[in-house]
């Protein structure tokens, strides 16, 4: 019986893994958050009305992907004189970082 628990337990971790991965390829199937990302690998960090600008897309647009790429802990966030400034999150997980590097 342990074994089949031990394989049980292999399996569903690897779903889980998968699951991820799902997760991750899905939201960086998307050019603006991909450009996102390329623009604020540059350093430094910019605010909502500031990427929009720089991308030529809507602040609302601008928001939505944010949030995406932020629920990733792709980014992270501080909030700064009645703004809130958007950056790469420096400790984000290993792989995703790999998988990011891709995109710079």
């Amino acid at each position: 019986m342990e074994q089949f628990a031990r394989i049980g337990e292999r399996w569903y971790n690897e779903f889980k893994n998968m699951k991820r991965w799902t997760i991750v390829f899905k939201a960086l199937s998307n050019v603006n958050r991909l450009k996102i990302i390329r623009l604020l690998s540059k350093g430094g960090a910019l605010n909502v009305g500031g990427i929009a600008e720089e991308l030529n897309i809507s602040p609302k647009a601008t928001s939505k992907h944010l949030i995406i790429l932020h629920n990733l802990d792709v980014l992270e966030s501080v909030g700064k004189e009645g703004h809130v400034l958007y950056s790469l999150n420096t400790k984000m997980p290993r792989d995703f970082r790999r998988v990011l590097g891709n995109f710079n």
